[in-house]
């Protein structure tokens, strides 16, 4: 590094030295302007997306839960064009509603377009338990048992050996049904959910 005298050699040193890279200095102080402008645009554009998906949602999840004649097809319009966790929610209310109406086949298909929809590990937790729920409803026991496998957060342990106890009897396999409901026992599972592993382990006993 040269090592200027006087403050005169240090001005002229830094006039070259803008004369020389002046263009380029320029762009770069342009491109980051830019990119900053940029950055910030797509926040307050996401920012002001997520608040209308929000809104957006309320309104279909109202319309579901209130009965209103369009509320089915107002969440299905929703979900389609909202193929994030707020779609995702909505998706999992459309899929109770069809449970609740019998529907399995289409309760499966929205819980399938979820499990895809979401990086939330809590959140595909729950969706992969009630689509295993699904499954176990329409008979598909092995399809119930590999949607069960892809469940790993610990704090859903002890539904999914509950589910997979259930299916493991409807499969006839009552070893593999009192393993699954006792490794459901050992975990984390709440007062009420140990009640209800502690009665279908006595249930298989008798």
């Amino acid at each position: 590094m040269e090592v200027y005298s006087t403050e005169n050699e240090q001005v002229d040193a830094l006039r070259r030295f803008f004369i020389e890279n002046g263009k380029a200095l320029a762009i770069g102080v342009v491109i980051g302007i830019g990119a900053l402008l940029g950055w910030r645009y797509w926040q307050s554009h996401q920012q002001a997306e997520m608040t209308g998906a929000s809104q957006s949602y309320q309104q279909a999840s109202e319309a579901l839960t209130g009965g209103k004649a369009d509320g089915v097809a107002l969440a299905e319009k929703f979900i389609e064009k909202n193929a994030n966790n707020y779609g995702v929610l909505a998706a999992l209310q459309l899929a109770q509603h069809e449970v609740d109406q019998k529907n399995f086949a289409k309760a499966e298909q929205q819980l399938a377009w979820a499990q895809g929809q979401t990086k939330d590990e809590n959140l595909k937790s729950l969706i992969d338990l009630r689509l295993a729920r699904v499954q176990l409803q329409e008979n598909k026991l092995d399809d119930a048992l590999k949607t069960l496998d892809l469940i790993k957060a610990t704090g859903w342990v002890a539904m999914a050996q509950d589910i997979r106890g259930d299916v493991l009897v409807k499969k006839g396999d009552v070893k593999g049904a009192r393993e699954a409901y006792s490794k459901g026992l050992a975990s984390d599972a709440s007062q009420s959910l140990q009640g209800l592993l502690r009665m279908k382990l006595n249930n298989l006993s008798n």
